[in-house]
């Protein structure tokens, strides 16, 4: 496909924001700072950034038919997507509880609601006349492998970030064109060595401050260095650099480059509090390009 069209298949959650100087002991109660409630849900949020990176971008997902499911649909349609939305009834719409500490990393709880409830069928309808079917694992993972096969079958590029690392079966990994993990997850799934065996063209390990690497099967490895800005809020960082990744290769950029937007994207993110800061720009994305030059 060359539509450029990105389809994200995923979670929507509402997260509630809470600053810690440290996490609790078992038993211990902790006061913490309230930062309030924000859109959020890796689905989501990669679909914010695929869009953000100036690629046209659907987003399917299912809300529960509440008043945080009506709030986050408004906030999906600000954000430009073309939404293909299910409504559960009777069950609560995602949401999360994340830990902001001190030192700007986060402890994040995931409740599914109506995420889990996501068909098969749904995602295989979404994918059609997409570039890059991007999805991830906070959906059911049969569902996640159904968007994967259909965007395969359509001929389009499909990307799996397995976050969090659990599902991972040899028939999603199958039809998965690009595996993206972080460095807990390529471990939990046997390390980089297995994964690059298990059937993915390619496997992009993101590393944090470290940066980010692009690795094949046949032995190609391509490393970008971390961006440097004064980081505030880690939360989006991962699920910013998928959705610019997907934008990238969509609008046809070759891997190192896909990779050093997707860098810049995860950098920018950081610098405010929230998943969906709308710092996040190509311009933004551009001025650190540049200034690492």
């Amino acid at each position: 496909m060359t539509s450029g069209l990105v389809c994200v298949v995923g979670s929507v959650n509402l997260d509630t924001l809470v600053r810690l100087d440290r996490l609790p002991e078992v038993g211990e109660t902790l006061l913490g700072q309230p930062l309030g409630s924000l859109p959020g849900g890796k689905g989501f949020n990669q679909a914010v950034a695929a869009a953000r990176s100036s690629a046209p971008t659907r987003f399917c997902a299912q809300l529960g038919d509440d008043g945080a499911g009506q709030d986050l649909r408004r906030e999906m349609l600000r954000a430009g997507l073309d939404v293909d939305l299910h409504l559960s009834e009777g069950v609560p719409t995602g949401s999360a509880y994340i830990a902001m500490l001190a030192d700007s990393a986060n402890s994040i709880i995931v409740s599914r609601g109506a995420n889990a409830e996501l068909t098969p069928d749904a995602a295989a309808a979404a994918v059609e006349g997409a570039s890059v079917v991007l999805t991830q694992l906070e959906i059911d993972p049969r569902t996640a492998e159904a968007a994967l096969a259909a965007g395969r079958r359509t001929g389009a590029r499909t990307i799996l970030n397995a976050a969090p690392a659990e599902g991972v079966t040899p028939s999603l990994l199958a039809v998965t064109d690009l595996l993206v993990v972080n460095e807990t997850e390529a471990e939990a799934l046997g390390g980089i060595d297995a994964l690059l065996g298990a059937g993915p063209d390619a496997l992009v390990v993101t590393l944090g401050s470290h940066g980010a690497r692009w690795l094949t099967p046949g032995g190609d490895d391509l490393a970008v260095r971390a961006f440097e800005v004064d980081a505030v809020d880690t939360t989006g960082a991962g699920d910013a650099f998928c959705g610019a990744l997907a934008a990238a290769l969509a609008g046809g950029a070759d891997a190192l480059s896909a990779l050093l937007r997707a860098s810049a994207a995860g950098a920018v993110t950081t610098t405010a509090v929230g998943a969906q800061t709308e710092l996040l720009t190509p311009a933004a994305i551009d001025r650190l390009l540049v200034g690492a030059a």
